[in-house]
């Protein structure tokens, strides 16, 4: 695709002073912007989108503008000379409906119907607001004020000064902002309540949500982030650069993501933001923790110092993404941080990155059309925090923490690129960390180390692992092997090595940090699965072990009957990371068994066997002092028991649900109680509901329980009910509409059916989400998803047309790649899945 021009190649804006009138009732908005700049080579061009052209004034006379392609709004004369010059403009535009630029949000409040403003600007979505350089390197200082109803509360990044009432409306003045990006620029308006602290240096933090969500939920994210701000400026050494930190919780929130960095006024998701303590699960509290954590991480990383372009967007994600478990690992040692990112980041990123035609980390941006298709989480943010946790292996902390102190203080309120960091720690640590890190973060995909061990040598062999089809490969990398012996190399950069070897056992990248997986041979593979069994291994061991063979099966090197037998190995495990990853190697084995009733009843009876030692310990009601992870570990058990329909445990369930209101169940276990139901107990009324439920409660976990109870149904007419509502945004709102979606693809007897509502409602899904990062989780989802022969001709039908557009793309082809290799998998290693399940 030809590079968009980039503006500030010809205008360089030093300072916004925007003012906007907003009109409750109409949606409308009128904006006057004052822009102070300079003209590079005698032009003034600026983003503007969506909006109408009232009055334009270069240097306080009449001026002529025109619009041209992406987005441009040309001031003045091709005469104009070089130098600074102010324009002055009056517009005005619709707010929209759609979560981007500035939008409406709605939520009920004793059943009225209640309207706030919010606004979402990144990627390019500020010149949908205002006439601006809207560009990442643009930065310039925003002085704002918002003309409302009276009433109303107005949020921006800085502070209120002062206020002017008149008639019916109340303007509010704010203080001028650092110098920022235009994407980071924030505004709210709608009736909210708070909860505020000061953090040790005195920010101000508030959290914000509208008057419907209870103040007790509030006080725990106001917790957490003084919490943060509190560590970082003690690890970053550059103190919180603004005076207040304010999180708005806002009922809708766009691009499938769950929250946005703005400086100082941080939006989110209510459900990564809002912790009502009754209702709110152990896992839930800690992902918002780690929500907090990442965004306010983005406050230095990103806003006080931001990429230049789009292809450094990891600069900004990667980094934010490493720190969230820093930070908390750090606050609560006890939640073992390290390791959730093994069985949940690295999960994600040793998944997607195993398929040919990802992207890199790094990645070229031509043209705004593409930014939305490279926020890919598994990617951007888990592969990328993997590798800059690699890198904080690679230097060690003093030196990691050194170098971000350097690149803070060298580059505060500007632009920098990947080599501007690289160089910085480079300083501090004395190591070519551009050398290092160029390969991982400008490469696609990641090695599989083969090991080896013979006559008394040990073979290391690296190549590029992959899943599904693919092209010839001889990248290589500079690995970390990270092992337990002194006698193996730090680096493997070659494509083999072989080295005297006198040890029987031998394990490669102990603390998982390093992106990379081991194919050991046989003899050391059944060491290491020996001290599975005599708990001679660690359980960052343990897990990472078990997640290694589910990606070696899938990318063809170990037949997939295999697993069953590591399964048996981990018998007696009784931890709760390593149980996510039994259920990862579960999940596997699944696929195999969709279509025959007697396998599938098979494998349920042997998880029902591999759960059921915990299950009697655990139990169903929390123990006195119990940790974190074993309150954690009973969901994923009584998970486990009910995929085996074992009766006991379903009667149990369905009791629960029976002799409680939905409100007052475990939030530990609710959502695992209400798809019994569905799933064991179905009643009309029941489906009816809780469909009402989950309009009417202002609690969104218990909306996520419903929701996934829900679309757990075997019922063929609650089903086809469901879908029905997809696009019935008065039940399900549209950021919510994707998670439906994905919950109905993942259920096989609805499968089908939901994925010929996608393509017979492509229309609808392009009108209303073409223009949001969520637009690809449509092709995304539907590959990995999807199971069978017919449905990769239908998916390859259906989306090669669509390839030419930019955003859906590489959605597109991986998903063939992805779709392609499933349906392979399931066809050569169905029989002997099948076959080993007969035998237990």
């Amino acid at each position: 695709m030809q590079a968009v021009n980039h503006l500030i190649s010809q205008f360089v804006p030093e300072s916004y002073n925007l003012s906007l009138i907003l009109d409750r009732a109409s949606h409308e908005a009128h904006g006057h912007v004052v822009i102070s700049g300079s003209s590079v080579n005698g032009t003034i061009a600026l983003h503007a989108k969506d909006m109408a052209i009232d009055h334009v004034m270069l240097d306080g006379q009449p001026a002529s503008h025109s619009f041209g392609k992406d987005d441009e709004l040309t001031i003045g004369s091709s005469a104009l000379s070089p130098g600074k010059h102010v324009i002055e403009i009056e517009y005005h535009f619709t707010i929209t409906e759609l979560a981007h630029g500035m939008y409406v949000s709605r939520y009920k409040e004793n059943g009225v119907e209640k309207e706030l403003f919010a606004t979402q600007l990144e990627s390019h979505y500020a010149r949908e607001v205002l006439p601006c350089v809207d560009e990442p390197e643009a930065k310039a200082v925003f002085t704002v004020d918002i003309t409302t109803a009276r009433g109303s509360t107005v949020l921006s990044n800085m502070p209120a000064t002062h206020y002017e009432h008149s008639n019916e409306v109340t303007t509010t003045y704010f203080e001028p902002s650092p110098r920022m990006s235009s994407y980071l620029l924030a505004i709210a308006v709608g009736e909210f309540h708070k909860l505020s602290r000061l953090s040790t240096t005195g920010v101000e933090v508030n959290i914000w949500a509208v008057p419907t969500q209870p103040a007790t939920a509030l006080e725990y994210p106001l917790e957490q982030a003084i919490k943060c701000i509190d560590f970082y400026d003690d690890y970053f050494g550059v103190p919180y650069p603004l005076p207040k930190s304010d999180h708005l919780a806002l009922p809708d929130f766009g691009g499938g993501a769950a929250a946005m960095e703005n400086w100082g006024l941080v939006t989110y998701r209510q459900d990564y933001l809002l912790a009502d303590p009754s209702m709110t699960s152990v896992e839930s509290k800690q992902m918002i923790a780690k929500t907090i954590a990442h965004e306010i991480s983005h406050q230095w990383f990103g806003n006080l110092v931001t990429m230049k372009w789009w292809n450094d967007l990891w600069l900004n994600e990667s980094f934010a993404n490493v720190m969230e478990y820093i930070a908390l690992d750090h606050l609560y040692p006890e939640w073992q941080m390290w390791l959730d990112c093994s069985t949940y980041e690295n999960v994600l990123a040793l998944r997607r990155d195993s398929i040919d035609g990802v992207q890199s980390v790094q990645i070229d941006v031509n043209h705004p059309s593409e930014i939305q298709s490279i926020f890919d989480g598994a990617i951007v943010y888990a592969k990328g925090g993997r590798l800059m946790r690699m890198l904080h292996a690679y230097v060690g902390e003093e030196a990691f923490r050194s170098g971000l102190k350097l690149y803070f203080s060298r580059h505060q309120y500007a632009n920098t690129t990947g080599d501007d960091l690289w160089n910085a720690l480079a300083e501090t640590s004395g190591k070519d960390v551009v050398g290092f890190m160029h390969t991982w973060i400008s490469q696609p995909g990641y090695p599989v180390v083969s090991a080896s061990l013979a006559d008394g040598e040990l073979t290391l062999t690296q190549r590029q692992f992959f899943i599904g089809p693919h092209q010839a490969s001889t990248r290589l990398w500079p690995i970390p092997l990270g092992a337990q012996n002194e006698s193996i190399p730090h680096t493997l950069s070659e494509p083999s090595l072989t080295i005297p070897y006198s040890d029987t056992s031998l394990r490669l990248n102990q603390d998982d940090s390093a992106h990379f997986i081991t194919h050991y041979d046989k003899g050391l593979f059944d060491k290491l699965l020996s001290d599975v069994r005599s708990g001679n291994l660690s359980v960052l061991g343990r897990a990472q072990l078990l997640h290694e063979q589910t990606l070696l099966v899938r990318g063809g090197l170990l037949s997939s009957d295999t697993l069953i037998d590591l399964l048996e190995a981990y018998v007696n495990e009784d931890d709760e990371y390593v149980w996510d990853m039994m259920a990862v190697a579960i999940g596997e084995l699944k696929k195999f068994v969709d279509t025959n009733e007697a396998a599938e009843h098979q494998l349920r009876t042997f998880v029902g066997r591999l759960a059921r030692q915990q299950y009697e310990q655990l139990g169903w009601q929390k123990k006195p002092d119990e940790s974190l992870t074993r309150t954690k570990l009973r969901t994923t058990i009584i998970s486990c028991m009910l995929y085996s329909e074992d009766t006991e445990v379903i009667a149990e369930a369905i009791r629960q649900y029976r002799s409680s209101s939905i409100d007052q169940l475990d939030p530990e276990l609710r959502g695992l109680i209400i798809s019994t139901v569905v799933r064991h107990d179905h009643r009309p009324d029941d489906i009816d509901a809780l469909i009402q439920d989950y309009s009417a409660t202002i609690n969104p976990e218990l909306q996520h329980d419903i929701c996934g109870a829900l679309t757990s149904s075997r019922d063929h007419d609650t089903l086809l009910r469901l879908i029905g509502l997809l696009k019935d945004t008065k039940v399900i709102r549209l950021q919510d509409t994707v998670s439906w979606f994905v919950s109905l693809l993942r259920n096989r007897f609805s499968r089908q059916e939901v994925w010929d509502w996608m393509r017979r409602e492509w229309p609808w899904i392009g009108e209303m989400y073409f223009s949001e990062k969520s637009y690809d989780s449509f092709p995304k989802y539907a590959a990995m998803c999807l199971m069978t022969a017919s449905q990769l001709d239908e998916f390859t039908a259906f989306f090669t047309p669509m390839r030419d557009d930019p955003s859906l793309t590489r959605a597109i082809d991986m998903g063939i790649v992805d779709l392609t290799a499933r349906v392979e998998l399931i066809e050569k290693d169905g029989p002997a899945v099948i076959a080993r399940l007969a035998q237990l």
